[in-house]
C-alpha cells in the first residue's frame, strides 16, 4: 500500500448502558488524522446521544433505512456537544391539532403533541411532530440537527431565540424510511397569524406581558399612550428580538435564508421572538474560514448577511405598514425596490399607493415619520439596492428607531442630513400662511447645505438624473393663499426632468413639467373656518370672459417659481442625495425638490 493511503482503524468505547459507539478513525500511511466518524448502535429507543470531539468530521448526520443507525456529526471544536433524542411514535399522544408545515408547504405535515413516555425528561411537554415527506424535507430536518449541534455551545441564546429541537423519529416504511423531526411548541401562530387578527394589537400586548420593566428593554418609559404609540413599542420590542436573533446566528457563520413572517413564533413563555427550527440555515464558509479561498468566502458571507437583512427589511415594514399584508399591494412594493429603485424614496411612492382612507388610519407611516422619520431611514438601509450598503445587525439595533427615549443614541451625520431633508418634507406638506413656518423651512434648507454630503461634480452627475417634484420655493409661495385672480388657477405637481444623454457624456439637460387644473365660476371659499360644501366640475368649457388663455398663464407664472419657466435662472445646486436636491436661483431663492416615484 502506498504511504499516501488511507488506513482506517476501529476503537470502541461505551457512554451509557444504552449505547455504545464505535469510532472509525481514518489515518493517512505517516498515521495523521484525517477526520472521525462515529457510529452509535442505540438498544433502547428514547436515549440520548452526546458526541463531542476537537476532530473535524467525515460525514453529515445520515439517517439509515434500518432505523437503528445514525451518523452524528461531531463537533469541530472541544467542549461543544448537543443532545439529539431517538424517539418512537408511541411516545407521543397525538392532538387533533393538524396543519401543513410553515409557508404553506406540500411536504411537510405538522401535528402537535404531547411526550407520555414518563422516563423522558420531556414528559407532559407538548411538543410539535414535523413529518418530512419529500428527500427535500428530510435534508432540511437533518440540517436542522447538524445546526442544533453548532449553536448549541451557548444554550442560553439557542433556547431563547431559536424552536429547540429534540431530537427525530425515524423509521422504516416501505423500503423508505420516514423522517418526523421533533421540536418545540411556541403556540399555533406564526407572527404573521398575529398581525392577522383584528384585535392584534391588545392581544399582543396581553401575550408580551407588556410592564414598565419589559418597555425599558427598548428603552421607553411608559406603557399605554395613543395607537401609535403602543405600535411603536411594540414594532421596537419584535425588532430588536428578531435582530438578536438573527445576529445570534451570524455571530456563528450562519445565515438564515427563510426571514419571513411565517417562519417565526413568538413564545408565550419566555416572550421571545423564535427564528425557526433552521432547517435552510447555509454556512458562510464552504470550506472553513481558514481554507485558501478565503475571499471567495466573505464575498459569500456578505451576501448572506445582506439577503438576511433584506428580509428582515420586509419583515418590518409589513409590521409597520400593516396595508402590506395585503398580497397585491406588498407585490407593488417589492416590484418597486426589485426595479432598483432607491428604497430611501419609499415614503414618496407609498404615498401614492396607500389609501387615505386606510382601514389602519395610516399609523405606519405616522411611525416611520416619527423622530424626524428614523423609521424610513432604517427601512431604508435594510433594503439598500447594493449589498455592501445593507446595515448589519448590532448597527441596526444602535439606530434611533430601536431605540425609546430613555436612550441617548449619538445619531451619525447621515441621519442628522436624513432628519433635516425628512423634516422639511413634512413641513412642506402643510399648507403654510404664516411667516414662522417660511423661516423654519429656510432655516432647514440652509442647515442641508451647509451638510451637503455630494459636493463633487462626479456625485451629482450620478444623483442628478431622474424626475424631480417641486416641494417648496423660499421665494414665492404656491398657491391661491387668499388673492382672488381673475382665472382661478389650482397647480397640481411641478416637476424638474434631469437627463443625461450617456455615462460618458457630462452634459445634461432639463425639463420642467407644470399640472394645473382651471375652476369655472368666480365664487371660490376663502373662510377655511366655514362649513361649505365646495363642488367643482371637470371638464367643462372655459365659458367666461376673463378666463383667457393668456390669463391661465398670467396666474401660472404668478403661482410657480420664475425659474420653473426659465432654467436658465438657476444658478447652482447646493445640496444633493438620492430623494431630495436644492437648486438655488439667480435672485437667491432656494427650491426644494423629492425625486418623484410616478
Amino acid at each position: 500500500m502506498a504511504a499516501t493511503a488511507a488506513i482506517y482503524g476501529v476503537g470502541f468505547c461505551s457512554f451509557s448502558d444504552n449505547l455504545s459507539t464505535k469510532k472509525l478513525i481514518k489515518r493517512r500511511g505517516n498515521g495523521s488524522i484525517i477526520g472521525v466518524r462515529s457510529i452509535c448502535s442505540r438498544r433502547e429507543v428514547g436515549s440520548v446521544v452526546r458526541c463531542s470531539s476537537s476532530s473535524k468530521a467525515v460525514a453529515p448526520l445520515e439517517s439509515e433505512g434500518d432505523g437503528r443507525r445514525c451518523v452524528i456529526e461531531e463537533e469541530e471544536e472541544e467542549g461543544g456537544g448537543g443532545d439529539v433524542m431517538r424517539f418512537k411514535m408511541s411516545d407521543f399522544k397525538v392532538l387533533d391539532r393538524v396543519s401543513i408545515g410553515l409557508g404553506g408547504r406540500a411536504d411537510e405535515v405538522v401535528f402537535e403533541a404531547i411526550v407520555k413516555d414518563s422516563n423522558s425528561p420531556l414528559h407532559n411537554i407538548k411538543v410539535v411532530l414535523r413529518k418530512l415527506v419529500s428527500t427535500q424535507a428530510k435534508r432540511r430536518g437533518m440540517r436542522a440537527i447538524e445546526v442544533l449541534k453548532k449553536l448549541v455551545r451557548r444554550k442560553l441564546m439557542y433556547h431563547s431565540y431559536s424552536m429547540q429541537v429534540y431530537g427525530y423519529i425515524s423509521s422504516p416504511t416501505s423500503g423508505r424510511g420516514s423522517f418526523t423531526l421533533v421540536h418545540g411548541y411556541h403556540g399555533s401562530f406564526s407572527l404573521r397569524h398575529w398581525l392577522q387578527q383584528s384585535d392584534w394589537l391588545p392581544t399582543l400586548e396581553a401575550t408580551l406581558a407588556l410592564d414598565e420593566d419589559s418597555v425599558r428593554r427598548v428603552g421607553d418609559d411608559t406603557v399605554g399612550g395613543s395607537a401609535v404609540s403602543r405600535q411603536l413599542r411594540i414594532t421596537r420590542i419584535l425588532m430588536r428580538d428578531l435582530l438578536i436573533g438573527v445576529n445570534y446566528l451570524h455571530s456563528h457563520g450562519l445565515a438564515h435564508t427563510e426571514l419571513r413572517l411565517e417562519n417565526v413564533h413568538i413564545s408565550p413563555v419566555d416572550r421571545h421572538i423564535k427564528v425557526g427550527i433552521l432547517g435552510n440555515a447555509a454556512d458562510f464558509y464552504e470550506d472553513g474560514p481558514n481554507s485558501s479561498t478565503m475571499d471567495n468566502n466573505m464575498d459569500r458571507r456578505q451576501m448572506m448577511i445582506a439577503f438576511d437583512m433584506r428580509c428582515v427589511g420586509f419583515m418590518m415594514a409589513k409590521m409597520v405598514v400593516r396595508e402590506l399584508m395585503d398580497p397585491l399591494i406588498f407585490l407593488k412594493f417589492k416590484s418597486f425596490l426589485m426595479k432598483g429603485n432607491d428604497p430611501s424614496c419609499l415614503r414618496e411612492f407609498l404615498l401614492q399607493i396607500l389609501s387615505r382612507n386606510s382601514p389602519s388610519g395610516n399609523v405606519g407611516l405616522q411611525i416611520l415619520d416619527r423622530n424626524w422619520g428614523a423609521g424610513w431611514n432604517l427601512l431604508s438601509l435594510l433594503l439598500a439596492t447594493k449589498p455592501s450598503k445593507r446595515i448589519s445587525c448590532l448597527d441596526a439595533l444602535r439606530h434611533p428607531f430601536l431605540c425609546g427615549p430613555r436612550w441617548r443614541v449619538a445619531p451619525s451625520m447621515d441621519i442628522i442630513r436624513w432628519g433635516l431633508g425628512s423634516t422639511a418634507v413634512r413641513i412642506t406638506e402643510e399648507y403654510i400662511y404664516k411667516q414662522p413656518q417660511r423661516n423654519r423651512l429656510s432655516y432647514f434648507i440652509e442647515l442641508m447645505e451647509m451638510l451637503n454630503a455630494h459636493s463633487r461634480p462626479k456625485n451629482w452627475l450620478e444623483l442628478l438624473p431622474g424626475k424631480w417634484r417641486l416641494l417648496y420655493c423660499t421665494g414665492r409661495q404656491i398657491g391661491l393663499t387668499l388673492r382672488q385672480p381673475s382665472a382661478r388657477v389650482l397647480i397640481g405637481d411641478v416637476y424638474l426632468t434631469i437627463n443625461r444623454a450617456s455615462k460618458l457624456n457630462t452634459s445634461i439637460s432639463f425639463t420642467s413639467d407644470i399640472g394645473f387644473t382651471v375652476m369655472n365660476g368666480r365664487d371660490w371659499p376663502h373662510d377655511k373656518s366655514a362649513d361649505i360644501e365646495v363642488t367643482m366640475s371637470l371638464g367643462d368649457n372655459l365659458n367666461q370672459n376673463d378666463v383667457t388663455p393668456s390669463n391661465i398663464v398670467h396666474e401660472l407664472r404668478v403661482q410657480v417659481p420664475p425659474e420653473m419657466f426659465d432654467l436658465s435662472r438657476l444658478v447652482c445646486g447646493t445640496y444633493v442625495d438620492s430623494r431630495l436636491l436644492v437648486l438655488r436661483g439667480v435672485n437667491g431663492s432656494a427650491l426644494l425638490f423629492t425625486r418623484s416615484m410616478c
